[in-house]
């Protein structure tokens, strides 16, 4: 009988080998059933038969199946890596194309977190920043998700303060019920400089603790955002720096040009106002506003009398103030932060929708958007404001001739608009009167 359970013995080994390869593409609880199985049908097949095996043999079935469930587990533990990896590439290869599509702070939080929720690490996600002083959920998943855009408050005897964050997380996570944040994973995003940026929050409600791997992900995962979130920042704060230079520029050509009389800030004003309504994006209105601070930069260049004659010009002088676009045009060129916009404006802010205005003639549509924009804007300033060669011109008859010259000065369509923007601007003075 001990022969016959060696060949029996064997048979099952092998079986159970067999089994074990045909079973190794399946998920993890099935491509362990022919371990489990074969024990119970040697048992079996040892009573039915009553063979015996020597216990060197015994221990060398033992051995290989020892062997075999090693082999198992390492599989099952690569293919959960090779299983990561991909979600990883694939969540990061997503989540670039949204992220570098994200236009402000709130929209680079959102791509993020909806990026690490395709990693699939946790159900419940928070991203938890600074707004107007009080810390928000800015982006969320799962349970967090009806909590989007609440703010959080300290509980009573809670100490702290702007950078001191750390009852903020806490206070979160109180935010769930128990059984949702069984686990929990807080990282700290910062950006370049080490500055807290916000707080990711990962909470799931079975309990599961985060392994080494999945922790390295996340932690991975909030120094990229980080590093988007603080490049962000940095050309937000250039930009402002930027803007607050542009404005301080306008606002000195305001100085060399007496008679403005707050010419540019009214014109900056209003043509943000039209390109809003005209539906102009962020960007856009960007370029525009700053073009709307440095128009008249060429004047610099102008000679005081002829910038301050009082009398007609002579046709020379005509063609030395008609020059300060293009003067204003060339000074700007090294100012590589401006986009082309910006320019346009500056130096076809004359040109003319038939043709006939300078510096090249240009017409129609091939005039760019922001000069066609603001020409209008500025034209009407100019009307209604008192010049040393004329008075100021009433509301109603400026409005008149900005209608007037719709097709043959201006842009019909932008002029339609602006004309719709003044009859909104004057209800609203009804209203509030």
């Amino acid at each position: 009988m001990v022969g016959a359970g060696l060949g029996s013995g064997g048979l099952i080994a092998a079986g159970t080998v067999l089994l074990s390869f045909a079973t190794s593409t399946l998920s993890a609880p099935f491509r362990f059933v022919p371990l489990l199985v074969a024990p119970l049908i040697f048992a079996a097949s040892s009573t039915l038969t009553g063979m015996t095996l020597p216990l060197a043999d015994l221990l060398g079935l033992l051995l290989a199946a020892a062997a075999l469930l090693l082999f198992l587990h390492r599989d099952h533990t690569h293919r959960r890596e090779r299983d990561m990896r991909r979600k990883v590439l694939g969540a990061l290869k997503d989540g670039s194309r949204t992220l570098s599509e994200a236009r402000d702070a709130d929209a680079i939080i959102r791509a993020g977190v909806s990026t690490l929720d395709h990693l699939q690490v946790a159900p419940n996600i928070a991203f938890i920043a600074y707004r107007r002083g009080t810390p928000h959920i800015l982006a969320a998943r799962g349970a967090y998700e009806p909590l989007l855009d609440r703010p959080i408050h300290p509980g009573t005897g809670d100490s702290h303060g702007v950078e001191a964050d750390h009852w903020v997380s806490g206070e979160a996570l109180r935010l769930l019920r128990s059984t949702q944040r069984v686990q929990e994973h807080v990282v700290y995003v910062h950006g370049h400089s080490g500055i807290q940026l916000g707080v990711l929050i990962l909470t799931r409600p079975e309990n599961r603790p985060f392994d080494e791997q999945e922790i390295n992900v996340i932690e991975s995962f909030a120094r990229l955002l980080g590093a988007q979130l603080g490049q962000w920042q940095a050309i937000r704060d250039l930009r402002d720096a930027n803007e607050l230079t542009l404005r301080s520029l306008g606002a000195a050509l305001e100085q060399r040009d007496d008679d403005t009389g707050g010419h540019t800030l009214r014109v900056v004003a209003l043509s943000v106002r039209l390109a809003r309504l005209l539906g102009w994006t962020e960007e856009q209105v960007q370029a525009l506003r700053w073009g709307a601070y440095l128009h008249d930069l060429g004047k610099l260049a102008i000679p005081d009398g002829i910038l301050h004659k009082r009398g007609p010009l002579t046709p020379e002088e005509r063609r030395v103030i008609q020059g300060h676009s293009v003067l204003g045009y060339d000074m700007l060129q090294d100012l590589h932060f401006l986009p082309a916009e910006t320019l346009d404006l500056v130096r076809f802010h004359h040109e003319r929708w038939d043709g006939t205005g300078y510096p090249s003639g240009l017409s129609g549509a091939s005039i760019p958007a922001t000069a066609r924009l603001f020409s209008i804007v500025d034209v009407f300033d100019a009307l209604t404001s008192a010049r040393p060669y004329k008075a100021a011109w009433t509301r109603t008859r400026a409005l008149a001739e900005i209608r007037a010259q719709s097709g043959r000065q201006f842009d019909p369509d932008m002029v339609a608009a602006f004309l719709a923007l003044m009859v909104e601007e004057d209800e609203a003075v009804l209203v509030h009167a």
